[in-house]
Parts: C-alpha cells; sequence; structure tokens
C-alpha cells in the first residue's frame, strides 16, 4: 500500500496494512486486477483497497493449504503452542495499532476496537493451551488380550468466513483452533473489514507460521463462487462460518454434497428479561452493555426486552435517562460513546423497524431517527412494543431497545422461546428457584444470569435451533479434530 494510503491509518508500524490477499505465503492482487474500496463508516473516507479474487485464486488457496497441511499437521502439538504465543505476544506488542485498525474499517468505538484486539488475542493464547491438551483415551475391553486406544487427528484444510462486527476476533476464534488442532485454513474475511485479518496474517507470517499454512482471499462481487468453491471443495475437510442464517443455511447445503464437518454461528434473536425482585442498578448497566454495544450490532445483544409489570415503568424511565446522554460519532473521538453502523442498509434496517413497531402501538422514548446522509443511527427505545412487530421475529442489529411489559414467568418464557433461533439469552432476578426454572427452560445454547456479558475465550460459545451448528472457543479445537479409534489385539 501507498505511504499516503498507510498514513490514513495513523499506526506506529504501518507495514501492518496490506492491500493484497496471502496465498501460500505470497501477497498477491488479484488476477483480474480488480479491487474493492474499503471505506471508514464514520467519515466515508477510503481506507484502500484489497484484491477482488475468484475462483482461480480460492482453488491456489485451498491447493495450497493442502500442500502446506501434511509438514504442519505433523508437528509437534509444543511446537504449534509454542508458535501461536509468539503470535498472541505480537498481537499484544501491536495492541494500540490492531485497536485502531478494528475502530477505522468497522466504525465501533476505540475503547471496544481495544476491547476487542484484547478478546481476540485471548483466542490465541487460550488455544495455544488447548494445542497440548488433546487428549486421546484408552477403553478397557471386555476382550481378552484387547486395547482399545482412542487419538485425535487434525481434521485437513479448513474454510473459515468471517462477518465484520468483530473483523478480528470473529477469526482468531476459528483461525486459533484450526492451527493449535494442526490444521491449515482458507480465509475469506468480511469486505467491509478485511485489513484485521491481514494484519493478523502478517503478524502470523512473524511468528514463524509455514507458508500455506494460512491463506486469505478477499472477495465481494465473486462471493457466490468463491463461498461455493470453500464449501464444496473436496479438499476442503471443515467450514467454520459466521453470519447470518439464511447464508448458513446455503453454506451448510454446499458442505453437505461431501458431508464435512460444519461449525455455524448463525442469527440470534436474545430475550432480556428483567422480573419484578431484580436489581434495578444491575438490570439497566447491564442493557446498556447488552443492548448497545458495538452499537447493537452483535450477534448476542438483546433484541427483545420484557420488563415484569411492577417494575416496567422505572426500568424504562432509568434506561431511556442513560441512553438520552450517548453521544454517537467518530470511534476515535474519546467524547463519542457510539459510532456508526456498518452502512446505510443497516440504519434503513432499524429505522424499518421503528416504523413497524410505532404503526403497531409502539412508542419512542428516546431518539428514533437516522443522522441524514450517513449510517450514523441515534440510540432509540421503544415502550410498548407488541409481540408481533417486525423486531420481535428479525434480528434488528442496530442501536434499538424494544421493550414489552408482561405479568407472569410463565407467559414470559412462552414470548422469549417463540422464535426460530436460539443463540444467547439473558435474564435478571434475585430468587435461585427461579433462576435455575428460567434458565433451564430458555431454548438458547447460553444463558446470562444477572450479567449482560458472556462472550469470554474459555466457555463454549454457539446456539441451538437455527442459530448454528457446534461450539466455538472452550473445548472448540475438537470441531477441528477427528476422532480415530485403534484396537490392539493379539496382546493376551
Amino acid at each position: 500500500m501507498a505511504s499516503s494510503q498507510a498514513s490514513v491509518f495513523g499506526l506506529k508500524d504501518s507495514s501492518l496494512i496490506k492491500q493484497q490477499a496471502f496465498i501460500d505465503g505470497k501477497w498477491l492482487d488479484a488476477n483480474s486486477g480488480e479491487t474493492i474500496s474499503v471505506t471508514n463508516p464514520a467519515t466515508r473516507e477510503v481506507l484502500g483497497t484489497v484484491p477482488e479474487m475468484g475462483l482461480a485464486e480460492t482453488k491456489q488457496a485451498i491447493d495450497a493449504a493442502a500442500k502446506a497441511f501434511p509438514s504442519w499437521s505433523a508437528t509437534t502439538a509444543k511446537h504449534r503452542h509454542d508458535t501461536l504465543m509468539k503470535l498472541f505476544a505480537l498481537m499484544n506488542h501491536h495492541h494500540d495499532d490492531l485497536s485502531r485498525i478494528i475502530t477505522l474499517e468497522n466504525g465501533k468505538i476505540l475503547a471496544e476496537g481495544k476491547g476487542e484486539n484484547t478478546y481476540s488475542a485471548s483466542f490465541i493464547e487460550w488455544f495455544a493451551e488447548e494445542a497440548v491438551r488433546t487428549y486421546g483415551e484408552q477403553i478397557p475391553s471386555p476382550l481378552p488380550g484387547v486395547r482399545n486406544v482412542v487419538i485425535k487427528q487434525p481434521v485437513g484444510v479448513v474454510s473459515i468466513l468471517t462477518p465484520w462486527n468483530f473483523p478480528s476476533a470473529m477469526i482468531t476464534r476459528k483461525l486459533g483452533a484450526a492451527l493449535a488442532a494442526g490444521c491449515t485454513a482458507v480465509i475469506k474475511p468480511p469486505p467491509e473489514t478485511p485489513f484485521s485479518c491481514l494484519a493478523l496474517v502478517e503478524l502470523a507470517r512473524r511468528a514463524g507460521v509455514p507458508d500455506g499454512v494460512i491463506n486469505v482471499v478477499t472477495t465481494q462481487k465473486n462471493v457466490g463462487e468463491v463461498g461455493k468453491e470453500m464449501c464444496e471443495s473436496k479438499i476442503v475437510k471443515k467450514v467454520s462460518f459466521t453470519g447470518s442464517t439464511a447464508v448458513a443455511k446455503l453454506l451448510a447445503g454446499m458442505s453437505a454434497s461431501t458431508l464435512k464437518k460444519v461449525s455455524i454461528e448463525a442469527g440470534g434473536n436474545a430475550p432480556f428479561i428483567v422480573f419484578n425482585d431484580a436489581d434495578m442498578d444491575q438490570a439497566v448497566s447491564a442493557a446498556i452493555l447488552c443492548k448497545f454495544r458495538g452499537t447493537g450490532q452483535t450477534c448476542v445483544c438483546a433484541n427483545r426486552i420484557y420488563v415484569q409489570s411492577a417494575v416496567y415503568a422505572e426500568f424504562a424511565s432509568r434506561l431511556a435517562e442513560k441512553v438520552s446522554q450517548f453521544k454517537i460519532g467518530n470511534g476515535l473521538d474519546e467524547s463519542t460513546t457510539h459510532g456508526p453502523l456498518i452502512h446505510d442498509r443497516a440504519a434503513e434496517k432499524v429505522q424499518a423497524h421503528i416504523a413497524d413497531a410505532v404503526s403497531l402501538g409502539a412508542q419512542v422514548l428516546v431518539g428514533g431517527t437516522t443522522v441524514e446522509g450517513t449510517s450514523f443511527f441515534n440510540p432509540t427505545i421503544l415502550s410498548d412494543v407488541p409481540a408481533n412487530a417486525r423486531l420481535n421475529n428479525e434480528e434488528t442489529f442496530g442501536p434499538l431497545a424494544a421493550l414489552t411489559k408482561f405479568e407472569s414467568e410463565e407467559e414470559v418464557i412462552k414470548l422469549a422461546n417463540d422464535t426460530d433461533v436460539g443463540l444467547a439469552g439473558y435474564f435478571f432476578s434475585r430468587d435461585i428457584g427461579r433462576v435455575w426454572r428460567v434458565a433451564e427452560k430458555l431454548e438458547v445454547g447460553m444463558v446470562g444470569v444477572n450479567t449482560g456479558l458472556l462472550s469470554q475465550a474459555v466457555i463454549p460459545f454457539g446456539g441451538i435451533k437455527e442459530s448454528g451448528l457446534g461450539r466455538e472457543g472452550g473445548h472448540g479445537i475438537d470441531e477441528y479434530m477427528n476422532t480415530k479409534l485403534i484396537v490392539f489385539g493379539g496382546l493376551a
């Protein structure tokens, strides 16, 4: 990238900015010479370009990963641990630069960019430690002279497809597990936020990850053919995707052509429930964190907020007071509390959800409008939102808190579970009996009890119903390994 373009980022180490894709250890342009412009959603300034790659380059990347797999998978777990820990150290050393890249291409405030880089690096550290704990087992046999031994082996080449809302962490949560297991990878980052991915790859190269072990294909216009090849190629043995449920279903169908392993984290529609006996300070603070982090653009953020009638007015009033103090703006401005949405289409969806709810009787307590000519949307609270509002059936992915009153525990459980997806759910109560009942009855993969924050490297992250398949983080390294039984006979 030309120095003038790199200067747009204002980094200490401008060599972290790459405007080429990465295949078999080489930085490459697209065969066609076409590029994709990447803009700062807060300023509309062009940050740089990345190649518009297609089918040929995708096959080249998959072949490179296949070529590198035998040697990388043959390394010891300790070697992979040490390499990942070098990458972890580099991510910490370049913390300010990596955080700034996240903010510039995604729009989130710098404090959240720093939080994401710390979170992102934690996956590399966690999976470095998991690499040396991929234990097998011996299973006693009922047959004399027989020993049953179970070992775990890396699946092979992995396709990784990630979203723009966490441009760094969604990559390391997958890539860390893949590398620790001994797999090689082809990554397709989102066209909105490719620079975080490319910076991570540059650091992985510096950490000593061999050529071909990590490959990156950037695309926008050719995403259909690229995604299809990444899922249908017989060389690829595992697909990991984070994104919308609609796209997840398409990719799962393509992957089924070879019955390869699939991990999917798809859409959510998280209920956030406040019972009469909740700690109100705790519930309001958690709602702000859970709903408005990343300007509401997280897969586990509250999408439907249910408040029991006795505390409904107090909760709405206190939440509105806090939200009215938010300041939207450029994420690099220290006074900014919330950045823009990723693009105009995202703002239009929030506006449509508000208009629909208001037409059905909801009231706007705070916000409700976009900033004309931008993708900034004023943080919004709606009260008296009816059950048939669109936002109760669609993930808003924006700064819209929709409040609905409920009377009983049975009623709110039914409302909370009335959705096809089940990623995360939250509720607030000090009744220990209710805590266990509700936690067990919510049809989600993850429950936050008296907290609005779930995400950690150590937990099994994922959902049920149409929110996905498998788990990431925690013991997610198993998703990148095959279990093999070896039966030894004649040992009597």
